[in-house]
């Protein structure tokens, strides 16, 4: 039903569906808030009204109402910043920092995080409310992430994300009253989407850059790094571009002015995977075992499994992911071929994604003993290490070249920072491999009501017709995998992506405040659609240094030496946690 009301002195025809906060966002007027979290794009709307932050002034009422569980009525003429509101929003801001720790220019959310921009929006230069200061101002480390109990205000996004968007269930409030607290337990997967949402610097990603920095400066070590294919659309966000811009040129020169030896690029190890893993499939294809084959680029999935699925694990292809690839290949073909020993060799990835940290400590991915990548940056800490290496205007930089032999790659590999671009790459080269044609596209249509859950039928000749199912948000792959374990579907094949959309919404993917988050991820899909759209070459096994690769050193795909460098296994890390449990 339409109802009139006011803002502000502003006079609007509104549904009475909506809230107040709804309202005035869709008219321009920003209420600051700090527990309310909208994400259109995973469909949760979390409104506690826990935080007061968004308190309203409505013409009649004795006291203020949250904006963000109000809704709006006929004849209702709401004040969002009178004197009284902002009085108390100060106060309410003043309590949250009473026990707040006051560590902020040594917090790594310094900069970024929504209590300190309200506290500087409110004016608050003083605190006139002091309370006894949290005991426990102790970062924690929790796989990828990195904990501190102190700093949380108890919004509970990081419960809503989890629960809700994922379905892991791995955070939870215990305790009640002023003893309430968020606890981590054990079944997290690391896939980030909790950070990414967190407003102040309870959680945060495990930061190396400090690390990185002797390295690069230690003239024994041999530091080289591989960029992630959804890092090249969304780094320039960190430094005032827009969403979905590429930055792969001005990357190189960064990184090559940062101190790497050599810039690779993982995209070449992407089409490294489509090679193995689209041999896998055709091979299960044929013997109709083991299907459907499951993607395995996704750490965060992987862990999601391991823990919830273990009956399934006969399932993920056993590829390692691109980082790992990398990693492997270039601690042996191409340490070999630059005459180096690998102990001197660092190899350094830049990811959008935070469980890529836990990834490289999974011992089922070590060969001869040891790991291929020793560490996984994220977007953002890469950012931060560029502004301490003098580099903040990354627009004007001029364009570089990634290094050879591991340098080259497709328009194929360009997309595995979409949701579905994995699937689409193996189509790419099975369609070649079988028919001698590459379709144009793979089209898809949603399922479940979701459009994060999609399903499409490809024909392969007129032998093969491949059922499709591509899963992005890990509730989202919960519902198919229970569907797959119970016979009511029958798919060829799945892509799962643990984060919403894909790489290019990973938890360590920059936070834009200057765009809606649906906007962001829309602006760089598109981004990284362009590039693929712009390659000479898009299917994976036409990439020349990977046809060299396999001339030269593996063989052919699935070979003994392929298999012992570029491939995995899977534990049941349901079983290993109870027994840890009974113990």
């Amino acid at each position: 039903m339409l109802v009139n009301v006011k803002i502000n002195n502003m006079e609007f025809q509104e549904d009475s569906s909506l809230t107040i906060l709804q309202v005035a966002k869709k008219h321009g007027i920003r209420i600051p808030n700090l527990c309310y979290m909208m994400k259109e794009e995973v469909d949760l709307e979390h409104k506690p009204a826990s935080c007061r932050v968004c308190v309203v002034e409505v013409k009649g009422r004795r006291n203020l109402v949250p904006a963000c569980s109000t809704n709006v009525a006929n004849g209702m003429e709401i004040y969002t910043h009178s004197e009284r509101v902002r009085r108390e929003r100060r106060t309410i801001v003043e309590l949250l920092l009473s026990d707040h720790p006051h560590d902020c220019l040594t917090c790594g959310k310094c900069g970024n995080c929504e209590l300190q921009d309200l506290s500087v929006e409110l004016g608050i230069k003083k605190l006139y409310i002091t309370g006894p200061m949290s005991q426990e101002n102790v970062d924690v480390d929790e796989g990828s992430l990195r904990r501190n109990a102190s700093k949380c205000i108890l919004c509970g996004k990081c419960i809503a994300i989890c629960d809700h968007v994922q379905s892991v269930g791995a955070i939870s409030a215990t305790n009640r009253g002023f003893g309430t607290k968020i606890s981590l337990p054990h079944d997290c997967v690391n896939c980030g989407q909790c950070v990414q949402v967190c407003p102040t610097g309870a959680l945060q990603q495990i930061d190396d850059t400090r690390t990185l920095e002797k390295i690069l400066a230690d003239p024994t070590k041999y530091a080289i790094v591989n960029t992630a294919p959804a890092v090249r659309v969304s780094l320039g966000e960190e430094f005032g571009m827009a969403p979905g811009t590429n930055v792969t040129g001005k990357m190189i020169t960064a990184l090559r002015m940062m101190g790497f030896k050599k810039v690779f690029d993982t995209n070449f190890a992407a089409d490294l995977t489509i090679m193995e893993e689209t041999t896998e499939f055709v091979s299960r294809l044929k013997s109709g075992k083991n299907l459907p084959l499951i993607t395995s680029c996704c750490p965060g999935w992987i862990s999601f499994v391991e823990t919830q699925f273990p009956e399934l694990l006969n399932l993920p292809s056993t590829c390692k992911s691109p980082q790992e690839m990398f990693g492997a290949i270039a601690k042996t073909y191409f340490a070999q071929k630059a005459g180096i020993d690998p102990k001197d060799m660092v190899v350094a990835s830049l990811m959008p994604c935070i469980a890529k940290k836990q990834e490289l400590k999974r011992e089922e991915g070590m060969f001869d003993g040891m790991h291929g990548t020793d560490f996984a940056m994220s977007a953002k800490c890469v950012a931060k290490l560029m502004r301490r290496c003098g580099i903040d205007d990354l627009a004007n930089l001029p364009d570089g070249q990634f290094d050879d032999p591991l340098g080259a790659s497709t328009g194929a590999a360009d997309i595995f920072g979409n949701s579905g671009g994995v699937m689409e790459a193996v189509v790419r080269t099975a369609s070649l491999w079988m028919t001698g044609q590459v379709p144009k596209a793979v089209e898809y249509h949603g399922v479940f009501g979701a459009h994060n859950t999609r399903e499409a039928y490809v024909s392969l000749g007129d032998d093969v017709k491949l059922h499709l199912c591509v899963v992005s948000g890990l509730a989202n792959a919960r519902k198919v995998l229970e569907d797959v374990k119970a016979g009511r579907v029958h798919y060829d094949a799945i892509e799962i992506m643990a984060c919403p959309e894909g790489c290019i919404n990973g938890g360590g993917q920059p936070i834009n405040k200057l765009y809606e988050q649906k906007d962001v991820i829309a602006m760089r899909k598109e981004g990284l659609r362009n590039i693929d759209r712009n390659k000479a070459i898009r299917v994976s096994c036409e990439n020349p240094q990977i046809k060299t690769l396999y001339a030269d050193f593996l063989g052919e795909p699935n070979s003994e030496v392929a298999h012992k460098l570029l491939h995995t296994h899977y534990s049941n890390k349901q079983q290993t946690f109870e027994e840890e449990t009974n113990d």
